[in-house]
């Protein structure tokens, strides 16, 4: 009997991500089928012990459009979408996923969030930060005053200090010492 194994998925408008988390796998058979047939199979291991999966996806793909990677540590699957649409789930059976099946958080992307940068469209409205008083760390920062002169002692005034302390000290006296 074969073993499920453990699947991670994200998705964008136009593509699905499917990863099979499947180290030094053998014997990798994998098939896509348009009406949105997932297979794989594969044994790994020392035992050899076979995994096998097969999901119906929650809609059509594009078979000729999609592309597989196969490394030692897992297989990773682009799967182009037929029609460019947001997927509720990977898969057409409804309720709770099945176990082996996980989201990709490295690779998640909310449907809002995919045309650039997170929260780039995002309306403040009518918000003063000002007034919010969250410690950005710039002190007490009034942009009505001007900045004082600093008072702090300049590279070339530190070097100068350094150099008469120097001519100030006697040299001490080497001490050699002896085992």
């Amino acid at each position: 009997m074969s073993r499920h194994p453990s699947i991670k998925w994200a998705q964008r408008s136009d593509k699905v991500f499917i990863t099979v988390e499947l180290p030094d796998a053998k014997n990798v058979k994998q098939k896509l089928e348009s009406e949105g047939k997932f297979s794989f199979s594969a044994t790994a291991g020392a035992d050899n012990v076979p995994y096998e999966v097969v999901l119906d996806l929650f809609d059509k793909i594009d078979v000729d459009e999609s592309k597989s990677s196969i490394t030692c540590r897992n297989i990773c699957y682009l799967v182009k979408k037929a029609e460019d649409n947001w997927w509720s789930r990977l898969i057409k059976q409804e309720g709770k996923s099945p176990t082996f099946l996980k989201a990709d958080w490295d690779k998640w992307v909310d449907e809002d969030e995919q045309d650039g940068e997170p929260g780039a469209d995002m309306d403040m409205g009518d918000i003063d930060f000002s007034q919010l008083n969250m410690g950005g760390g710039l002190g007490d920062f009034d942009a009505d005053e001007p900045e004082e002169e600093d008072e702090s002692d300049t590279e070339e005034e530190i070097e100068h200090e350094h150099s008469e302390s120097q001519a100030a000290t006697p040299a001490s006296p080497q001490v050699e010492i002896k085992a």
